[in-house]
């Protein structure tokens, strides 16, 4: 497979990979907010928190590191596919040993919920343990799909376990839900079985087809799937070196869940509330900040030679780059305070529509609204770091991990110390204070990099006169109509209060088209472009 083919495989498979978590997060989105009419906030946080924690930590040691191992670019050179299937084989009483484990940990040594409101804990615990290590039956096959690039049979072996799993769900926690933490063991079994059903019967019908011998595949029969006795003593080593680096990342990664499941700084309610209301606010993020992010990494990566002074570059590009960084750091700014300003007025109204009073009377609203503030913080980092990460060097890259691994830390920390003065709202305030951080070091590094040029793009943080004054005049307004008007004064009400904030955000859109021609003229020209491409 030429270059060329191997760019455009891997270019089919991000936007697959990416078109997959939209998918997902939308049926999580809407899956959630059916469940929730139905069982108890405690039984989400359970669910969500808890048990997926025990899930996603079994197979993310238990496959990780074999992953990164036998995806490396050496591994299908120097060892034949056979011996790399049989170290893969060792994920699964690898995480058989894991499952027990941590099972052990769930059952014995963490705070155990309400028996009556939330039944059935110790069965879900050995049956998500057991969904995770029914996974891994299926990492051999896995690993040579993503291998030799065959792209569908990862979309349409997870659409259709995403499918099945929110059919269980809904269909049991309509007619029984009197089976508690059952429902979501049930279908979350369902969903790793189909996944493992799927990717073996396509291999059982793939090897010894004439596809299979017209592309070389590397394998002629079932057979040659099956683990043998053989040790890779060099690969072995390098598994063994990316585990440690995986379990350090686990846990930074997971950090917010660790923190709840291990500390008990929130009750299980709260956690179920924290987990929705952090998805419902991620959903912006991902929909509108991360396509912007990763397409304009890819400009300033190939416009921007890496390592070199800003003097050293062609300065004619420089231009253009500042240019651009100048405005997409006004728009996801103008975005963001847009969020922010509407987030505060509106997080309730939102939170029960989506999951009526369960969410909206409690932490909830405060939750969304301190969210809508984190949003904004989200935004400028996304675009900042974007451009630092595309011009660093590879030594500036190795000293920002240290810095990045330091910030993690310590938002564990701050996790743990503002959770116990605020609750659930003290982990946004730590993501808030970790990400202000991030924010701080990658403005510095521009305003380092663009020092000895006569191109300043930081200016794009400094929105004009107008556009503060109708967000001012707009924060003031949909708040005075929510204490009015919002939200359980009746249907009536509820659509003034919508119709108040369409119309403070019609005047705010006004006052961006008329003062910020150029930020207009970028959007119009570069941007709906480059997205209606990426569509098409």
């Amino acid at each position: 497979m030429s270059s060329q083919d191997i760019l455009e495989s891997v270019s089919t498979l991000a936007s697959y990979n990416v078109l997959l978590q939209v998918m997902f997060r939308v049926l999580t989105f809407l899956l959630n907010a059916f469940t929730l009419r139905f069982v108890s906030k405690e039984l989400i946080g359970v669910v969500n928190v808890r048990l997926t924690l025990l899930y996603s930590t079994l197979v993310f040691l238990s496959r990780e590191a074999f992953r990164r191992a036998c995806l490396s670019g050496q591994s299908g050179k120097n060892h034949s596919w056979r011996t790399v299937i049989n170290l893969l084989w060792m994920t699964v009483p690898l995480g058989v040993l894991w499952a027990v484990l941590l099972s052990c940990v769930w059952l014995w040594l963490l705070e155990v919920p309400d028996a009556h409101t939330v039944p059935y804990y110790s069965p879900a615990v050995v049956l998500f343990a057991l969904s995770g290590v029914q996974e891994l039956l299926a990492e051999p096959l896995w690993v040579l799909a993503q291998a030799h690039m065959f792209v569908r049979l990862k979309v349409v072996a997870e659409s259709l376990a995403m499918i099945a799993k929110c059919s269980i769900t809904v269909v049991l926690v309509v007619f029984s839900r009197e089976w508690g933490l059952y429902i979501f063991s049930a279908a979350h079994l369902v969903y790793t079985g189909i996944l493992v059903l799927c990717y073996a019967v396509y291999f059982i019908h793939f090897l010894g087809s004439k596809e299979a011998a017209r592309n070389s595949f590397p394998l002629r029969r079932v057979k040659d799937l099956l683990p043998r006795r053989q040790f890779i003593s060099k690969l072995s080593r390098l598994t063994w070196s990316f585990f440690k680096q995986s379990f350090l990342k686990q846990i930074l990664t997971e950090g917010e869940r660790y923190v709840m499941t291990f500390l008990n700084v929130l009750s299980f309610g709260d956690q179920g509330v924290y987990d929705i209301v952090n998805n419902l606010g991620s959903m912006v993020a991902r929909f509108i900040f991360l396509p912007i992010e990763e397409s304009f990494y890819i400009f300033f990566a190939k416009v921007l030679e890496r390592g070199r002074d800003v003097k050293s570059q062609k300065q004619e590009e420089v231009a253009i780059v500042a240019e651009v960084l100048e405005c997409l750091l006004k728009l996801v700014l103008v975005i963001g305070l847009i969020i922010t300003v509407f987030g505060y007025a509106y997080s309730h109204l939102a939170l029960d529509i989506y999951g009526g009073s369960l969410l909206s009377s409690g932490s909830g609203p405060s939750l969304l609204q301190c969210y809508s503030c984190y949003v904004l913080l989200l935004a400028v980092n996304g675009v900042t770091e974007c451009f630092v990460f595309a011009v660093m060097s590879q030594e500036e890259v190795d000293k920002y991990n240290f810095i990045m691994l330091a910030l993690s830390v310590s938002f564990l920390f701050l996790s743990y110390v503002l959770t116990g003065w605020a609750g659930s709202v003290g982990f946004i305030l730590a993501n808030c204070l970790n990400m202000g951080l991030r924010i701080l070091h990658s403005l510095l590094y521009i305003h380092r990099y663009f020092q000895l040029s006569r191109w300043k793009p930081l200016r794009g943080l400094l929105p004009s006169p107008p556009i503060l004054l109708a967000l001012g005049v707009s924060g003031v307004v949909t708040a005075v109509s929510e204490a009015f008007f919002c939200c359980d004064s009746g249907f009536l009400l509820r659509l003034i209060h919508i119709g108040v904030g369409a119309i403070c955000l019609l005047g705010v859109l006004v006052a961006v088209l008329l003062t910020e021609t150029k930020l207009v003229q970028f959007v119009s020209t570069q941007l709906l472009p480059r997205f209606r491409k990426k569509r098409t």
